[in-house]
């Protein structure tokens, strides 16, 4: 969101979801590290004297939730080129129900809390920006019952949705073996992030019944109502076509998911 411009982005998101029936859930976060020192700036986003890129995101952020509730906020010319409808003017399309369907990228539980407190469903990837010692998954369920108590304390009239992202390829040919036969013994990875500690999931590769009890140990996965799958984009469409197939089919049935 530091890139982006807070109506033009609104006005996309109304004209995606309404060409697509209502079905966009728009995934959006301060975003990730950048290949150039700054770059927000080359389109016009240039924080505020003390704001940090973070808080410029977040401004972005707010404004962009504020014109997706449809309230009206620009004045009409009294000599329009069109007819305008009575009051003040909203961006359009407008998409009724799209406000609920936005998501928001944390990294760490104390993003989490302010995702929660924005109104916005949580989505939370392979990556945290912190680390506490404790694996992976227990720390991404630490940041879930975060969201879900500041949701609650927020008071906010609906349920939201949480989602976890996971790198799972189960190996059932000849092609998975040699691809992701090595990563059978993947293991949490903590590294040096923007000059934090931070800590990356495993992957899990393995046989599917190996994977169905590894899985069902996962407390974020059991946490969530939504599961992610991230696929390598490199090996192609049909082989990402044949993981997705695979966990569908040697997987899922074993874990109850739908």
């Amino acid at each position: 969101m530091r890139y982006e411009n807070p109506l033009y982005m609104a006005e996309d998101a109304g004209a995606a979801d309404l060409i697509s029936g209502g079905r966009l859930q728009l995934g959006i976060s301060r975003g990730s590290p950048e290949q150039v020192i700054r770059g927000y700036e080359h389109l016009g986003h240039v924080p505020a004297e003390g704001e940090t890129d973070a808080e410029l995101a977040r401004r972005h952020t707010a404004r962009f939730l504020e014109i997706l509730a449809g309230e009206g906020f620009a004045e009409p010319n009294p000599r329009p080129m069109f007819p305008n409808p009575p009051g003040l003017l909203r961006i359009e399309p407008h998409s009724p129900g799209l406000r609920r369907r936005i998501w928001w990228g944390a990294g760490s539980r104390a993003t989490a809390e302010w995702t929660a407190s924005q109104g916005m469903n949580l989505m939370s990837s392979t990556l945290l920006t912190e680390d506490t010692g404790v694996p992976f998954h227990q720390l991404q369920a630490e940041q879930i019952q975060v969201f879900r108590d500041a949701w609650a304390a927020a008071g906010h009239d609906w349920q939201p949705r949480v989602s976890v992202s996971r790198s799972i390829f189960p190996l059932v040919s000849e092609m998975d073996h040699q691809l992701f036969g090595l990563q059978t013994r993947s293991q949490d990875q903590v590294g040096q992030l923007e000059g934090g500690r931070a800590r990356f999931g495993r992957t899990y590769a393995g046989e599917p019944d190996d994977l169905i009890a590894q899985l069902a140990q996962d407390e974020a996965v059991a946490a969530a109502d939504t599961l992610l799958l991230t696929v390598p984009n490199q090996l192609g469409v049909d082989y990402n076509a044949h993981i997705l197939d695979s966990v569908v089919r040697h997987v899922a049935p074993g874990l109850g998911w739908r």
